[in-house]
């Protein structure tokens, strides 16, 4: 089927311009007159597919007078048009980069295998792009098909100098996706679900199946009910599975049910530090074609992988599950802050210290939506686990990725955590090959950043982050005068306004027969936990001898102060251990309690009833002090409401002290056991001490011997039962899996671009509402529409456990979306908890209450908000949530990146009020009715575009729609990413 090359051009252009349009329609044969757009494109396509395929007797009967006599033409000239269509597909088979396919050969002789080779590409502005920016290169080079990757998407990448600051769109497919069980929980039941819907319109339910690697980790659901025991890890596990019991089925069920899905049993760690010392690849060998590993995960801290070198961050659920099924991400070609590292740090400062520093840093600069590129001589300085730590908190300083590439550190790392020799060679070989590792003994390429940071290791000091925000750093010298000032301070971020006249207010109780005593700011939660730091051996280590030297001066824990240790892995027991530090953690009470995410998240379990009483009943601001990366308001625990992120060995340090209110250079932590004062310099470790502990007590088999058995599970992972069936049995009396409404009556035909007329304000938020506002997480309040269910249902209060832990239960869900007992929504005049104003009837109902008085009498709501909206975690159910309620849109002064691309995967419409205004500068109380003036049809809308808002007393302003790519336009188009991605398969 030979053609002209002018009309082989003419055709792609025609057929280019068709493509882009045919996104938005299910199929061309069924047109409606009414479709002039498409009409005419089609129009464009049947007259170049007859000049190019030379048909005779077509080229002089063709007739576009009227728009029923195009639509027969149309109709009959279709066979052309599939003929060309065949052929397109032909030509886009024949790789556009097939020349730049290269092997790579062995030292000793063979190959290791083929690669797509940059350096062949011969283009010097490829020298000078950033590392992380070369990843992305790859991909676009690698996947480049002409359709879903064009040639054009791998030139603005190589141009990304020029092109990054125009905002252009590219596609990105990871290698692989990583899930943790809250969220991936979720995602297997929409896969299953997903299934379901390709069952009922008649299609192959296999075509729901992972494309490419999916790792799933289980450790989220490990509580801390039982501490200070020998016996913690046991008895929290054994809650865990009575608990989680269904949950852990059904995942076992779908590590069977699906291929390509590998998952780590419960208490095998944390996930990224799994992935990190495992999972990770770095690069990938498969069937003989070399590539550089990249994943994006349903956690936000995925990006912890990214000083292994590996290009990953956090997306929402519903994003993993369209890359899982082989769907392109769309994403902006980011902008990339190049971050100069130089000096050393200096004696007593932790790698915690340092990543606190350089979130305050990063977020004072502003990086959201940007990568963030680290360089620079100080990176000889930093231990692999030390720059995991910085990528670890990349969402705390509001970056996509916080990237480490490749050098000789990277690989001494891979050797450590038990990564074969050939491996290790293999990596190192494929990326010098393809310019992507960084060796320091060599002359260095200038590489160009859209914008620079420097720092000097030497000048981070000892520091924690709080009370409510992990970028609100306090140097440890001025903690007691910030701690002051927060109790004076009005309500917010950094104050309690509490009375000068109670601010020395002591509470006097019995902790189990002994007396106690509470006052403001005193620690009642102490604990070394999430991924940001048990990853690391040096704080690790540090914190055993804290311990080891507060035991030796006679300095105790008070037993009131709930201690923990949950490490990221087994290998971290295996070094406490081999170090003999274990057993001084004991005798603070810092036992292991489990190995998972614990007090990070909230599941720190209760505090014990005598001193939750203390606080409640006496309004002490009592405080936490945690290793983790996370302090928003209310996430620790309900009774903690000032909550500070330290290193481990001040973790120790502060549960030694009982108290935030103290000021470490002059006050002592407390009396040793011959009567004297103890000081912090008493009890810190030198670097050194930290250093000889790690490079005696870490060692490479502890590593290959925890991840051999690491799939192998425990008693109770591999007594459960589960169907052989690749459809699942959903249970209509399960409370933890539930089959979601998200596909009920869907049809082929997408239901296309609707606005939102007359709708009612749900909710009124101010700045920075954060996904743990939002999404439900934590405990289930007993008085809450969440705890009416369960009860309705049988459920005991006892067995409530946590949102988290019923995230496959979408009915669970719902009422609990926007159920945190710290939001405040302007409708309630200040007042603080999860209610609103029924705007018809002025009642003050739960918000699930009013969204489904709304619902039920079929009208729309929106919610109004202020800048930062949806920050923190990327949580699915932040945006699953809202669109169950009946939210059809959200006006906020702006957004977190994956929060409103979420919104958008769930058929969410994002609008942004115009620079200097917002719902108060506009006059808008929420009793409003609002009116969203959207086109009707989705090709007449453009991404970024201006929209109108009207309110039915007559306001009317301008907002700007944040469907930020075309392919976000089709998602919308569909009803939501899913959806899309069920029509788009089985078209297939």
């Amino acid at each position: 089927m030979a053609f002209s090359s002018s009309a082989s051009s003419s055709l792609l252009r025609a057929y280019s311009s068709y493509s882009r349009t045919r996104f938005f329609h299910s199929s061309f044969r069924n047109l409606s007159p009414t479709s002039p757009s498409l009409l005419n494109h089609q129009r464009s396509l049947a007259s170049a597919a007859v000049r190019s395929f030379q048909c005779p007797r077509w080229s002089h009967r063709l007739d576009w007078s009227s728009p029923l006599s195009l639509r027969a033409q149309i109709r009959a000239v279709s066979p052309v048009i599939e003929r060309f269509e065949r052929t397109f597909a032909t030509m886009a088979a024949e790789h556009h980069f097939k020349a730049v396919l290269k092997s790579l050969p062995k030292p000793g002789g063979g190959e290791y295998g083929k690669f797509y080779s940059l350096p062949a590409l011969n283009d010097p502005r490829i020298d000078k792009l950033p590392y992380s920016i070369r990843i992305l290169l790859e991909s676009a080079v690698r996947n480049c098909d002409n359709f879903q990757t064009k040639k054009e998407d791998v030139e603005k990448i190589i141009d990304w100098e020029n092109s990054s600051p125009k905002q252009v769109e590219i596609p990105f497919k990871p290698a692989r996706v990583l899930l943790q069980d809250f969220t991936g929980v979720p995602a297997v039941v929409d896969l299953a679900c997903m299934r379901d819907a390709m069952h009922k319109l008649g299609s192959d339910t296999s075509k729901i199946n992972p494309l490419v690697p999916v790792d799933l980790v289980i450790d989220h659901s490990v509580q801390v009910d039982v501490t200070r025991s020998e016996n913690a890890v046991q008895a929290n596990m054994e809650l865990e599975f009575q608990r989680n019991k269904e949950r852990f089925s059904f995942l076992k069920w779908g590590s069977t049910a699906f291929h390509n899905m590998l998952v780590v049993p419960p208490g095998s760690g944390i996930v990224h530090q799994v992935n990190l010392e495992y999972l990770g690849r770095v690069v990938f060998n498969t069937n003989g074609m070399l590539y550089p590993d990249s994943v994006v995960g349903t956690d936000s801290h995925t990006t912890m992988i990214d000083g292994l070198g590996v290009a990953g961050w956090g997306v929402g659920g519903i994003e993993a599950e369209a890359a899982m099924l082989g769907q392109p991400m769309s994403m902006v070609l980011p902008g990339v802050v190049g971050f100069k590292l130089s000096g050393k740090l200096g004696n007593g400062v932790t790698a915690t210290d340092l990543v606190l520093t350089v979130t305050q840093m990063l977020r004072k600069h502003g990086v959201v939506g940007k990568f963030v590129e680290f360089y620079g001589d100080g990176m000889g300085e930093l231990s692999l686990a030390d720059r995991a730590t910085i990528a670890n908190m990349s969402p705390e300083y509001g970056a996509t990725m916080g990237f480490f590439p490749v050098d000789h550190v990277t690989l001494q790392y891979l050797k450590l955590t038990g990564r074969s020799d050939e491996t290790v060679a293999m990596i190192e070989s494929y990326l010098r090959a393809n310019k992507m590792f960084v060796d320091y003994n060599e002359p260095q390429q200038e590489r160009v950043y859209s914008s620079y940071l420097e720092l000097n290791l030497a000048e981070v000091e000892p520091c924690i982050s709080g009370p409510k925000r992990p970028h609100d750093r306090v140097s440890l010298r001025e903690m007691k005068s910030d701690w002051n000032s927060c109790l004076n301070n009005k309500v917010g971020f950094k104050g309690f306004a509490v009375p000068k006249e109670a601010q020395g207010k002591v509470v006097k109780f019995f902790f189990h027969g002994q007396p106690a005593e509470l006052r403001h700011g005193g620690v009642v939660i102490a604990a070394i936990t999430s991924c940001t730091n048990t990853s690391n051996p040096s704080v690790m280590l540090g914190a055993g001898l804290v311990a080891k030297k507060a035991c030796e001066l006679g300095l105790q824990v008070k037993p009131w102060i709930k201690t923990s240790l949950a490490p990221g892995s087994g290998v971290v027991t295996k070094y406490l251990l081999q170090s003999g530090l274990q057993e001084y953690l004991n005798k603070q009470g810092f036992h292991i309690v489990g190995y998972g995410c614990t007090t990070c998240i909230g599941n720190s379990g209760e505090l014990d009833e005598s001193v939750a009483t203390a606080i409640s009943e006496n309004d002490i601001i009592a405080s936490a002090v945690l290793s983790g990366n996370r302090n928003f308001e209310g996430r620790v625990h309900a009774l903690t409401r000032a909550n500070y992120l330290a290193s481990p060995p001040l973790v120790v340090a502060y549960a030694l002290a009982g108290t935030v209110d103290i000021d470490f250079d002059k006050e002592p932590i407390g009396t040793g056991k011959d009567g004297r004062s103890v000081y912090f310099k008493d009890i810190w470790p030198s670097n050194e001490e930290i250093a000889e502990a790690v490079h005696s007590s870490v060692l490479p088999d502890m590593f290959k011997s925890t991840y051999e058995a690491i799939t192998k599970g425990n008693p109770m992972w591999n007594q459960l039962s589960v169907p052989s069936s690749t459809m699942y049995s959903w249970d209509p009396n399960s409370t933890y899996i539930h089959e979601p409404p998200y596909f009920k009556n869907m049809t082929m035909e997408p239901p296309g671009a609707n606005g939102v007329k007359d709708a009612y304000c749900l909710l009124n938020f101010g700045d920075s509402i954060t996904t743990d506002h939002i999404s439900p997480a934590g405990s289930i309040h007993k008085d809450s529409p969440t705890a009416k269910y369960l009860l309705d249902r049988g459920v005991e209060r006892k067995d409530f456990n946590s949102y988290g832990s019923r995230r496959g239960n979408d009915e669970v869900m719902a009422r609990g979306t926007f159920a945190n007992i710290r939001l405040v929504n302007k409708l309630l005049n200040g007042e603080v908890g999860p209610r609103t104003i029924h705007v018809p009837t002025g009642e003050k109902l739960y918000i699930f209450e009013a969204a489904m008085r709304y619902k039920d009498a079929g009208y729309d709501t929106i919610v109004l908000a202020g800048a930062e909206y949806g920050s923190g975690s990327s949580r699915d159910w932040a945006a699953k949530g809202p669109m169950l309620l009946g939210v059809k849109a959200v006006i906020a002064k702006s957004f977190e990146r994956i929060h409103r691309s979420n919104l958008v995967g769930m058929g969410i419409i994002p609008l942004c009020f115009k620079s200097g205004e917002d719902a108060d500068t506009l006059g808008l109380t929420g009793h409003e009715r609002y009116t969203i003036d959207l086109p009707s049809n989705i090709t007449d809308i453009r991404p970024g575009q201006d929209v109108t808002v009207t309110t039915d007393n007559g306001k009317s302003f301008t907002c700007t729609v944040r469907f930020d790519t075309e392919v976000e336009l089709v998602y919308f188009n569909n009803g939501g990413i899913l959806p899309y991605v069920i029509r788009n398969l089985i078209k297939q």
